[in-house]
């Protein structure tokens, strides 16, 4: 293919092939075919060592029904080397309706096809963790109890309000995570919270009224003879 060609067809369509050629390319083979000379008009990204000039072999393209829509597949073809393509070929008219030029996109599976093998030895069946290693780690249960719950909603940390933190708590609290010292800075920062909204939750999900930002000091009494508010419950020193 030359930078300049008197062919109309290939000034006005060759941007639009090196742009596709660019996008898919190494992987995309973009040929240009001549539909009244039957032959290839120009070549992007060339895979199966054919150039300009070369013959096209594209059959009778005047026996397509003009009605029939004009883009076909993706199909499968084949190189000589086993490589497997997929590929679209799409029939551009003139203004009476007759083909005048071929425009086909080869694209290279075998990346694709190797990508996908490889996230499927990823995906893999895992085998059971051996839990004595891990029976000490409270940093785990609290990762599954907070990951389960996003993956089992579907709303990422940033997303979850009041209600789905208060959940999480209860989980976490169940499965004894909060019993260990200085959880709540390791909650606060897996929820991506600040340690003073996860002691005001806790004080909301155990029924303690006012604010449990200092969990271990019992509020102030209103006056004299006047018994304040129950101390909020123990929680671990942060």
């Amino acid at each position: 293919m030359t930078s300049e060609t008197p062919d109309p067809r290939l000034r006005a369509l060759a941007p639009v092939c090196q742009a596709v050629a660019l996008l898919l390319g190494p992987y995309a083979e973009v040929v240009l075919h001549d539909a009244a000379r039957d032959e290839v008009l120009a070549i992007w990204n060339p895979m199966g060592g054919r150039g300009p000039g070369d013959p096209s072999l594209l059959g009778e393209l005047d026996a397509l029904d003009q009605a029939a829509p004009d883009v076909y597949g993706p199909y499968p073809k084949l190189l000589p080397d086993g490589r497997r393509l997929s590929s679209v070929s799409a029939v551009l008219r003139d203004e009476d309706g007759r083909p005048a030029a071929v425009l086909c996109v080869n694209l290279d599976r075998g990346p694709l096809e190797h990508a996908a093998a490889l996230l499927a030895a990823f995906a893999a069946p895992t085998a059971p963790r051996p839990e004595p290693l891990f029976e000490q780690d409270w940093t785990e249960r609290m990762n599954e109890v907070i990951g389960g719950y996003v993956r089992a909603h579907g709303r990422p940390l940033q997303r979850l309000g009041r209600e789905d933190r208060i959940a999480v708590l209860r989980e976490l609290d169940r499965a004894g995570v909060l019993a260990v010292r200085r959880a709540v800075p390791a909650v606060a920062r897996a929820l991506e919270v600040s340690r003073s909204t996860v002691y005001t939750l806790l004080a909301e999900l155990r029924g303690t009224p006012g604010d449990a930002g200092t969990p271990d000091a019992p509020d102030a009494p209103d006056g004299p003879g006047t018994p304040g508010p129950p101390a909020p419950p123990a929680l671990p020193a942060d």
